[in-house]
């Protein structure tokens, strides 16, 4: 069995923008990062605090904003406005999912495209479903960078991705089409889920919820990326049972996996105007 170590990737992401970084460096160029957390998602807290650390090894600036899970749209509005309208910052990235009473649409629509970082805006929707456009949400492209590390053969191949959302599910599924792959979406409500799970060559696991994936819902052999990360008592769980590693043939850990190379992402996206 394969482990997808998610480390190997990310270092290889992170060597191939270094250059640049050094470049922007030397021209007395800053990028900084905000990140907007509201609310007191573990998965979330999780995620910020690897980005500050990776931002931070890497030279770069960061600028988290804190607000309560109480927040209304308004408070959230006005902080990415402000952050919009602020020259020294270069991305915004809000952490998802948002608390179930704010209108997450509208908030995603309301970051200037330029610095939207997990393509959330409308305009940024727009452009990766109409054309090749590279800047997906980070960890779908995590995803796909993983795969392509580790020589996941796709063209032709059946993909079953668990999970409908807009920054992982959906997206992902775009990109694994623009391979050549067959893909199926499923998620939560799914009916007889495990009977299309068993004909997957590579199950893409986004559900959101912990070791949501059994073994019987498998067939020997398959490819499994785990993009889960669930925050359980006081262990990081993915959405895939540990049990289900026997059967498979390739394997990305929780932690250690796509979390660590979407990261690595988000940097790049940082980066996109200057790449």
């Amino acid at each position: 069995m394969l482990l997808m170590k998610g480390k190997d990737v990310a270092d290889q992401v992170k060597a191939n923008i270094s250059d640049k970084l050094s470049q922007l460096k030397n021209q007395n160029i800053t990028l900084t990062l905000a990140i907007l957390l509201v609310g007191d998602d573990p998965a979330s807290h999780v995620y910020t605090n690897r980005l500050e650390k990776l931002a931070q090894s890497l030279g770069l600036q960061t600028k988290v904003l804190r607000l309560a899970a109480t927040s209304d749209n308004k408070a959230v509005l006005d902080c990415l406005e402000t952050l919009n309208q602020d020259p020294t910052i270069t991305g915004i990235l809000p952490m998802m999912p948002l608390p179930k009473h704010l209108d997450s649409q509208l908030i995603a629509n309301s970051i200037a495209p330029a610095k939207d970082l997990d393509c959330l805006n409308n305009e940024n929707i727009g452009k990766l479903y109409g054309s090749n456009y590279p800047w997906a949400p980070c960890t779908p492209r995590a995803v796909m960078e993983t795969l392509k590390f580790y020589n996941i053969a796709l063209e032709g191949k059946h993909v079953v991705v668990i999970g409908r959302s807009n920054v992982v599910g959906k997206p992902v599924a775009n990109l694994l089409l623009n391979q050549n792959a067959t893909v199926t979406i499923c998620h939560s409500r799914t009916q007889n889920l495990a009977a299309l799970t068993r004909q997957a060559d590579i199950i893409v696991a986004a559900v959101g919820i912990a070791e949501f994936v059994k073994p019987d819902m498998v067939k020997a052999g398959v490819v499994i990326v785990d993009v889960g990360i669930n925050q359980v008592a006081d262990k990081l769980l993915g959405d895939v049972q540990a049990d289900v590693q026997a059967l498979a043939s390739a394997f990305t850990p929780v932690p250690g996996g796509i979390g660590t190379v979407s990261t690595s992402m988000v940097i790049q996206a940082l980066l996109k105007n200057y790449l």
